[in-house]
């Protein structure tokens, strides 16, 4: 019968493939080293080494809780809030800040701002005030939905601020109602217009 020399040229591949294949297994057979289950015990004649003690550090102790600084806004910490805490954002009073600028910087409304609590919540959404472009051209425009007189601006703030968070050695007078005429908003912040112009 007659062979291609291509046949002949397979049959004397497969035996050099069988050797190589054998090398390559015996290599990596060798690298390799039976282990037994951690379970079972070991059948070898020798002593297992003993263990190396693994340490283990206990939990750094926690600082205490820190007294309440009076310079820091009760209210953010009463919400368990930090003052300028990343990612937690702040209130929107851009549509305020358009007329009343001033108020950008101001303390009382930056605190508040940062603890998202805006113009809107103490002076209601005040639209028809917002829309009234008179106040700009000197008229007397539309006041905001609320405005607090003296008299209604301590009460207001303490619906928030809980008092026993506020007795502190500044506050004793305020309390003791030995402060007479004494107004959240004359020590906290600079929350007054200087000139108004309204209804």
């Amino acid at each position: 019968m007659f062979r291609s020399a291509r046949s002949t040229a397979c049959q004397a591949t497969i035996p050099s493939l069988r050797v190589v294949s054998l090398a390559l297994a015996a290599v990596l057979g060798a690298g390799c080293k039976q282990t037994q289950p951690q379970n079972q015990p070991s059948t070898s004649a020798a002593p297992a080494a003993p263990k190396a003690a693994v340490t283990v550090q206990p939990p750094a102790p926690q600082p205490p809780e820190p007294m309440p600084n009076p310079e820091e806004p009760l209210l953010l910490l009463d919400q368990g809030m930090e003052p300028g805490a990343p990612g937690q954002g702040s209130a929107d009073n851009s549509r305020c800040l358009v007329c009343h600028l001033n108020f950008a910087t101001e303390k009382l409304t930056t605190v508040h701002a940062r603890a998202r609590i805006g113009c809107e919540k103490c002076h209601g959404a005040s639209d028809a005030h917002i829309a009234d472009e008179s106040w700009a051209s000197g008229g007397n425009g539309t006041a905001p939905d609320i405005m607090f007189t003296k008299e209604q601006i301590n009460p207001f703030c303490l619906d928030c601020h809980v008092r026993a968070r506020l007795e502190i050695e500044a506050h004793k007078p305020f309390f003791a109602g030995t402060s007479r005429e004494k107004y959240c908003t004359d020590c906290h912040g600079q929350h007054r217009m200087a000139q108004r112009k309204c209804k």
